[in-house]
């Protein structure tokens, strides 16, 4: 070992079957997830609870201690250490999630070192635009924004009474859960014909606890069912001033 490493800090491995009661078979993936603040470990824990094999990563041993028991391995290690991330066999994962966002200086080393290793796909929280910026130059596959996002999600729920969830898929597209007014009641998709009037596409109705994917023409929608629309977000705004 070399003189001041520190020592890899390995906790509690879950059986290979783990997986909460009722959750449909899954293809099994093994994920690595880098740096266990409240983001990092909350992701951790529900591709854990999805029935995925997850590698739990951070410096800090008394996060990997937290989470042992809820992920098939906690492992205390610098994720800016190359050494030390192959020693972990880490470039067996399909996904690596680094979330380390407050410290750009890891973050980024952490990034091009799993590029670097082979890693087959990467995904990083940024804090802002410009270490996005960096952090897609790296060749990071796909860049997430949690603060950001969630705000856009919080905004939108807020300031329109009929919308339950937004998604920004782009800055010029989007998926809304919007609930079917009065004036979508007892309608036809056909009658409706938001394509045409809004430039939007309903890809799912859910009515209770039923959900109907990739809804036909002739398919009605009641008043409270909640429809997952698809469009621009120029077609979203619109329909968000619906009452």
């Amino acid at each position: 070992m070399r003189a001041g490493r520190r020592p890899l800090l390995f906790a509690h491995r879950l059986p290979a079957d783990y997986c909460t009661a009722g959750t449909e078979m899954i293809t099994v993936r093994q994920f690595a997830v880098i740096g266990l603040g409240k983001f990092g470990t909350s992701v951790a824990r529900t591709l854990t609870r999805m029935g995925h094999e997850v590698l739990a990563i951070d410096i800090d041993p008394d996060k990997v201690q937290h989470v042992a028991d809820e992920v098939t391995h906690a492992v205390q290690a610098d994720a800016t250490d190359e050494e030390a991330l192959r020693a972990l066999g880490i470039r067996n994962v399909d996904v690596a999630v680094v979330t380390v966002g407050q410290d750009i200086r890891s973050s980024i080393l952490a990034c091009m070192i799993l590029k670097e290793i082979g890693v087959a796909y990467v995904v990083a929280k940024a804090t802002d635009e410009l270490h996005g910026k960096l952090l897609e130059k790296l060749g990071v596959d796909r860049v997430v924004y949690p603060e950001r996002d969630m705000g856009v999600r919080l905004a939108n729920s807020l300031g329109s009474s009929n919308i339950l969830e937004y998604i920004e898929l782009s800055p010029d597209y989007g998926v809304a859960e919007i609930v079917a007014t009065e004036e979508f009641a007892d309608k036809t998709l056909r009658d409706l014909n938001l394509r045409a009037h809004y430039g939007a596409n309903v890809v799912a109705i859910r009515t209770g606890s039923q959900v109907k994917v990739s809804p036909g023409a002739d398919d009605r929608v009641h008043e409270g069912d909640v429809l997952v629309i698809l469009g621009s977000t120029e077609s979203l705004d619109r329909l968000k001033k619906m009452r």
